[in-house]
């Protein structure tokens, strides 16, 4: 705790320890996994894929050594290399930074993310539920582990969402933000020339339906330089760029496609947390969505139309003492008749559905955040929460939720709680929000429950 107040950790994570999950992996598929030094001598994940497609056989590396979209590297935390593997390690940490519980993700995970063979993708789901699911069970009531959830086969993920909180007793699960599929100009360069299939894709509904009606939480977290299409990420090739656009790029898409492709109006009780991204980003998009909605479907009147008087008179009035005057008359008007009669030929639907994008948001895109279907994640040392409720109003004291990232290479250890309480004079309130009410707001009467219990 700090000065009394609970202390959650909603977005930290599990080095997993190889030699105990391959044991988990079904005995079909452990030669597909394996371990290798590349030639920078860093260790990498190795994946013998298989393209669905085709069925050919397909090797990848995480995270990507190399090019655009390039993974990292040298990514150990000197401070929480062991506690990110052993378990008692981590309690140590917590106890002496005053953390009272942590959520835990994945990382091997994360490259599992992007598998594109189904088979086994849901092996390696399945193998690491049950993995981290033992794992924390000692700990329960201070380890809380999210099950995590593969899209390639959307009807094996609803049952494995189903098993993770009904058998395994988890609190959440996470998905990525989109899955990778090939780019139409040039599809025999998949999978590293791709398009994001995002999360709001109707396909997906039924896996956003499964976990609404079970009232547990979306964790979105994906991460760069596993082959996730990633925006400006894609287009930098050193980590340190990909690392600053990757995390960033994917939550701000996937956020922005489920707000404007409806999801959180179709599954009104459905929270969502768009994770490891920071949030100093936040208020600039949530403007961009109400400035969009506002002008571009509330507001937005098409056929608008320059008068055809009007646009002649100012025309003969720039051409004054041209020549050729009459001439660029007639064929200005032959131009701006060419265009009306164009807009008129074209099919009515098709013309409707090209003008109104995005039709079906009949309401400001910023009721969902006040809602509290929109959940963000911020890192200790990261200012932003000290101004969100400047840029959004009280809807700012209410979306972020203190991540101290445990495990991975920029995470913060020492102080990691002091530092938040330190950023600005925030009332006490707001302060408890930032440090666990928001967490416990995104996580559900699971994570209350158990934490409460524990506290007591």
């Amino acid at each position: 705790m700090h000065d009394g107040l609970l202390v959650i950790d909603a977005d930290a994570h599990k080095m997993e320890n190889p030699v105990v999950f391959f044991d988990y992996l079904d005995a079909r598929h452990r030669d597909r996994l394996g371990s290798r030094t590349d030639r920078y001598g860093q260790p990498r994940l190795v994946v013998q894929d298989r393209d669905p497609r085709t069925g050919a056989p397909h090797e990848r590396v995480f995270p990507q050594p190399d090019g655009p979209g390039k993974g990292a590297f040298a990514a150990i935390h000197p401070e929480t290399a062991l506690g990110g593997v052993f378990n008692r390690i981590r309690i140590e940490h917590m106890d002496r930074e005053g953390v009272d519980a942590q959520v835990l993700y994945g990382s091997m995970t994360l490259s599992f993310e992007s598998i594109l063979d189904p088979e086994l993708a849901v092996a390696c789901m399945r193998a690491y539920n049950d993995y981290i699911a033992e794992d924390c069970r000692p700990y329960a009531g201070r380890l809380f582990p999210v099950g995590y959830l593969s899209l390639a086969d959307v009807g094996e993920a609803v049952k494995e969402l189903r098993r993770c909180v009904v058998d395994l007793g988890m609190i959440g699960v996470h998905v990525p933000p989109s899955v990778p599929v090939p780019h139409p100009a040039a599809p025999d360069a998949f999978p590293m020339i791709r398009l994001p299939k995002h999360l709001s894709h109707p396909d997906f509904h039924p896996l956003l339906a499964a976990a609404a009606e079970l009232d547990v939480a979306l964790g979105v977290h994906g991460s760069p330089g596993v082959y996730l299409p990633s925006g400006i990420a894609e287009q930098v090739d050193t980590f340190i760029l990909s690392h600053i656009f990757g995390h960033r790029n994917q939550m701000q898409m996937a956020l922005s496609a489920c707000v404007f492709d409806g999801v959180f109006d179709r599954f009104p009780t459905l929270r969502m947390a768009f994770l490891e991204a920071g949030c100093g980003w936040l208020p600039d998009l949530v403007h961009a969505f109400h400035e969009h909605w506002e002008k571009r479907i509330r507001d937005f009147e098409p056929g608008t139309r320059i008068s055809i008087t009007e646009f002649m008179r100012e025309l003969v009035r720039e051409r004054r003492g041209d020549d050729g005057r009459l001439h660029l008359l007639a064929k200005a008007r032959g131009v701006y008749d060419l265009l009306v009669h164009a807009a008129r030929e074209r099919p009515a639907a098709e013309r409707d559905d090209f003008l109104y994008e995005y039709r079906g948001l009949a309401h400001d895109p910023t009721d969902f955040f006040r809602r509290g279907q929109v959940f963000v994640s911020f890192e200790s040392d990261d200012p932003a929460p000290a101004y969100l409720r400047e840029a959004l109003g009280e809807t700012g004291e209410d979306v972020a939720c203190f991540s101290a990232d445990y495990g991975h290479w920029d995470g913060v250890l020492t102080d990691c709680v002091k530092n938040v309480a330190r950023q600005r004079p925030y009332t006490r309130e707001h302060l408890g929000k930032l440090l666990a009410g928001n967490c416990l707001r995104l996580y559900g009467r699971r994570l209350e429950t158990a934490v409460t219990r524990t506290a007591a």
